[in-house]
């Protein structure tokens, strides 16, 4: 099944989402998080800010 769905982002509209992920330190504990979110192409530079 998971064949099918990353097939499916490679053709048509899939091509304008790009997975992101981004590292941010959690105030908390200080520790490092990670951010992970599928975006559209032209909002990555809002998403990495």
């Amino acid at each position: 099944m998971a064949k099918k769905v990353v097939a499916t982002l490679k053709t048509g509209v899939g091509k304008q989402f790009t997975k992101c992920i981004k590292m941010v330190k959690s105030e908390k504990t200080g520790a490092y998080v990670f951010k992970e979110a599928i975006v559209p192409n032209d909002q990555i530079q809002e998403f990495m800010k």
